[in-house]
C-alpha cells in the first residue's frame, strides 16, 4: 500500500464536497510527474491525505482512498474546459486520472502546524519551491497526520 498526498482547491472540491458525493474523480492534473504518480504508481486501496491548497487556510482536510486506478481525464476532450489540451487526443490521451473515495473529515492540519512537526520535515509538500499536486507520503507520515486530525 502507497500513500499520496493530494492537493485540491476547496473552492474547486473541498473534503466536504467529497463527503456529500462519496468520491469523485481526480481531474484537471497537468503536470506530468503527478500524472506518472497516478499512472504508474496508485493503486485501489492507496491512502491519500487530502489537502485544501490556495485557500486562506491551506492544510491536510481528511482522507480518501483510490477507488480507481489511472483512465484518461476527459477534461483534457473538452473545448469548454479549463483543463482543454488540444494536443490530446482519445487516441493518445496526455492526461490521467484515478478516482478517490471519501473515508474521514478531520481537523484541518495547517501548513504551519505541519511544519512545526519534527516527524514531517522531510514531507515533500513542505519544501521550498513544491508546487507539485501530488506528492508520495510516508507511512510514517501518514500515520503522524492521521492522529494530528482526528482520524
Amino acid at each position: 500500500m502507497n500513500y499520496w498526498l493530494m492537493k485540491s482547491e476547496p473552492d474547486d472540491v473541498g473534503i466536504d464536497d467529497l463527503q456529500r458525493l462519496g468520491q469523485v474523480g481526480w481531474y484537471g492534473v497537468r503536470n506530468y510527474q503527478a500524472r506518472n504518480f497516478m499512472r504508474d504508481a496508485m493503486a485501489v486501496g492507496d491512502g491519500v491525505l487530502f489537502y485544501h491548497s490556495s485557500c486562506a487556510e491551506p492544510g491536510v482536510a481528511g482522507l480518501a482512498e483510490v477507488c480507481r486506478t489511472a483512465y484518461p481525464d476527459p477534461t483534457q476532450f473538452d473545448p469548454e474546459s479549463k483543463y482543454y489540451d488540444p494536443k490530446s487526443t482519445p487516441e493518445a490521451p496526455r492526461w490521467q486520472q484515478v478516482d478517490v473515495r471519501f473515508v474521514a473529515k478531520g481537523r484541518l492540519l495547517g501548513i504551519d502546524a505541519m511544519r512545526a512537526e519534527p516527524g514531517l520535515a522531510d514531507m515533500q509538500v513542505l519544501k521550498r519551491g513544491n508546487r507539485l499536486s501530488i506528492t508520495p507520503v510516508t507511512e510514517a507520515e501518514w500515520l503522524l497526520i492521521r492522529d494530528r486530525i482526528g482520524c
